[in-house]
């Protein structure tokens, strides 16, 4: 996820500089005393238990594998919007397990016996053996692998495989398939911290406020845009009432309107009002149909940025857990 990553860093504004490609540290400079590294996913959870790191950046799949449940790790957000896949076991999609499409009719398959355990080829060594057990299976066993789990089953290796999924693909191509209640879980990029440092380090309070502060104002922006209009009326207060009638044309607490001063027979007067206001991308061209029937024109539309809020609410959530 490192190029997801960097992207999104600056996206928010954040650059990070490094100085050889080949070097591990870097720096972003809109942010004083902090350190970038580069590391493994399962590196970055493991440096963070050990205190070598104060935040972090990696999947959920890999946080639940090696750190879910550790009190010393807390998420921060836990939707940054990329790397998305989800952890699912997968059989193929011939053979004995031609007419088996579901969790529970692989766990009640005779095949599997003491002597003869369903054989998964996994590199979740601890959410694996777990899920397996949670759901009724007595009789398997558990291969470790970090790559090409696919090849497993064809190989005569292993029977099934869990692993992470994203389109599905892959799996096609090489004749296996997902079952009804086989999904572990759903990941993408979540922000980890450290909660030692950030209960006894206001450096590092004020540095992860600012990130997540940065993110969530972006996050928050993406497909969102900015849509302003020019609406003849008698007052702001008669504009506004035609804007609201407007299921779409809400905005993000209401539009802001203001008056246009046109000069008429040598007076100048606010003939028009210039509306603004915040649609999703999704509903843009309904809002602008919208705009028209209640005498829109001049329509003028922007795509977003940022859009902060007065106290960001997973900073507030953050601080609760903290205890501060």
């Amino acid at each position: 996820m490192a190029a997801d990553t960097l992207d999104l860093l600056k996206d928010c504004q954040l650059l990070v500089k490094q100085v050889n490609p080949r070097q591990y540290v870097a720096e972003i400079p809109q942010l004083s005393n902090l350190e970038v590294w580069f590391q493994r996913p399962k590196d970055i959870v493991r440096k963070l238990l050990a205190g070598d790191l104060d935040l972090g950046i990696v999947g959920f799949d890999t946080f639940s594998e090696y750190g879910l449940g550790n009190e010393d790790l807390i998420i921060v957000h836990n939707a940054l919007g990329y790397g998305d896949c989800r952890l699912s076991l997968a059989i193929p999609n011939h053979g004995i397990f031609e007419s088996i499409n579901s969790l529970r009719e692989l766990s009640q398959m005779p095949q599997w016996t003491a002597a003869k355990p369903l054989r998964v080829a996994t590199g979740f060594t601890h959410l694996g053996p777990k899920f397996m057990k949670d759901n009724g299976f007595l009789n398997v066993t558990f291969s470790i692998a970090d790559g090409a789990l696919e090849a497993a089953p064809a190989m005569g290796i292993a029977d099934a495989i869990l692993d992470l999924v994203s389109s599905g693909t892959t799996l096609k191509e090489n004749n296996l398939k997902e079952i009804e209640g086989g999904v572990l879980l759903e990941s993408q990029a979540i922000l980890v911290a450290r909660k030692k440092s950030l209960i006894e380090q206001k450096d590092a309070r004020d540095r992860t406020k600012e990130i997540l502060e940065r993110f969530e104002a972006h996050l928050r922006a993406v497909d969102q845009f900015t849509v302003t209009a020019h609406i003849r009326g008698s007052s702001a207060e008669e504009v506004a009432g035609r804007v609201c009638s407007q299921p779409s044309l809400s905005g993000l607490e209401g539009p802001t309107i203001n008056p246009v001063f046109s000069k008429r027979n040598g007076k100048v007067t606010p003939d028009y009002y210039a509306i603004v206001i915040c649609v999703p991308k999704k509903a843009l061209y309904k809002s602008v149909q919208q705009l028209r029937e209640i005498g829109g024109s001049g329509v003028l539309v922007s795509p977003l940025t940022y859009i902060f809020e007065e106290v960001t609410p997973r900073w507030k959530e953050l601080l609760l857990k903290l205890g501060l």
